[in-house]
């Protein structure tokens, strides 16, 4: 053999090793006999969905807007739209919103947790904690509110909110942050969940023991902190805990657990801001919710093994941006103290974000994730 043969040999060996290597990793058997390979499908470990309370393109719009035209949402490439109707009206609220995301079926208005005939129906969270994920929650409203409650709770009407906080304790959560304290330990029927989480093992204390920036969160005990007795004041008047403690709570729950988990975040008060027809406080919320997705893209980006969807449970305020307007000043107004009935955005990023592209209902981001999590393969 001359010496260009020999060359060549080693060379076309050097390109098949390399072409073995990249196969056995990035594909896999088609499963039939035709000796065909395809793309080896890539499947997350965790899941964390932030919600945006009442909001919707013109929100999003105006806080980019007021922001230099750049938002963190916008490193999303995969996009989709939900709609929000409820079982019974064209226009949903929380509870029945939030039901459809969570356990993946329309319920009436102000049902939590529940169908149409007010039976149960399981959350994604509380079918992750089953099959064997670490669970988590961070909220800027109190825990028990309509958005974060069908989560983890199952009650016939949303103002029920002593026993939302009850039915709490039926799912282990490892890792919970909003406001919502007096419903755990000044109840009307003088039982004190705050002692009982102690009970249980939990590390648990309160904005009114020690602040959570000054605190060391181990991973090692299921943490619960509570924000505030009740609402957590909004974040123009000094919450800031939003961006912080979500990134804290993706990286407690990636160590709590090697199977993986779910977190679902809340930015609860851009809701608020379009019921009361302000749209300072609209932005503002937003603004803060969107530093919150900056910190858990970060996370997702260098973890490589996490979903990341962004989206709302209904749109608030009919929120407009009118003529006049410049990226400096805004001229907005809003058509309504309540919902509408708007379709609403889904942002995902991550293995499996491709689940979310198009026009869906929300009752299929429940199984979409489901399917993502693979939650019907994985056993106990």
């Amino acid at each position: 053999m001359s010496f260009r043969q020999t060359i060549l040999v080693l060379l076309i060996f050097f390109i098949s090793a390399c072409g073995d290597k990249a196969t056995s990793t990035t594909v896999s058997p088609k499963g039939d006999d035709s000796g065909v390979l395809v793309p080896e499908e890539i499947f997350p470990k965790n899941i964390i969905l932030m919600i945006g309370d009442g909001m919707g393109i013109a929100q999003i719009s105006a806080a980019m807007y007021l922001n230099s035209s750049k938002l963190n949402i916008e490193e999303f490439s995969i996009m989709g739209l939900q709609k929000t109707f409820s079982g019974d009206n064209l226009i949903t609220d929380s509870a029945a919103g939030a039901t459809a995301i969570a356990c993946g079926v329309k319920t009436y208005n102000n049902g939590i947790g529940v169908d149409m005939d007010t039976l149960p129906v399981p959350s994604i969270m509380e079918i992750a904690k089953n099959k064997g994920l670490a669970v988590g929650m961070v909220v800027t409203s109190s825990v028990v509110h309509g958005t974060p409650a069908p989560f983890m709770a199952h009650v016939p009407h949303r103002q029920f909110k002593e026993k939302i906080a009850l039915d709490f304790m039926n799912t282990e959560i490892d890792f919970m942050v909003g406001g919502g304290k007096k419903y755990f330990d000044n109840r009307k029927d003088e039982k004190d969940l705050y002692k009982e989480f102690k009970k249980r093992g939990y590390f648990i204390s309160d904005y009114f023991k020690q602040d959570i920036f000054d605190m060391h969160v181990s991973n090692r005990r299921n943490f619960v902190y509570f924000t505030a007795n009740d609402d957590p004041v909004p974040a123009a008047a000094g919450r800031e805990y939003l961006p912080y403690v979500s990134s804290i709570g993706a990286k407690f729950l990636r160590k709590r657990n090697e199977k993986g988990f779910f977190m679902m975040i809340e930015g609860s008060q851009i809701d608020w801001g379009g019921h009361a027809k302000d749209a300072e406080k609209v932005v503002s919320e937003l603004n803060d919710f969107d530093k919150a997705i900056g910190k858990i893209l970060k996370f997702a980006k260098k973890d490589k093994e996490t979903l990341v969807i962004v989206t709302a449970d209904h749109e608030c305020g009919g929120f407009a941006i009118n003529n006049g307007s410049t990226r400096e000043m805004l001229f907005p107004a809003f058509t309504t103290n309540g919902h509408t009935a708007d379709l609403i955005p889904v942002f995902a990023y991550g293995p499996q974000a491709e689940l979310f592209r198009g026009i869906y209902d929300n009752t299929d981001i429940f199984k979409k994730m489901k399917q993502a999590l693979r939650l019907d393969k994985k056993e106990n």
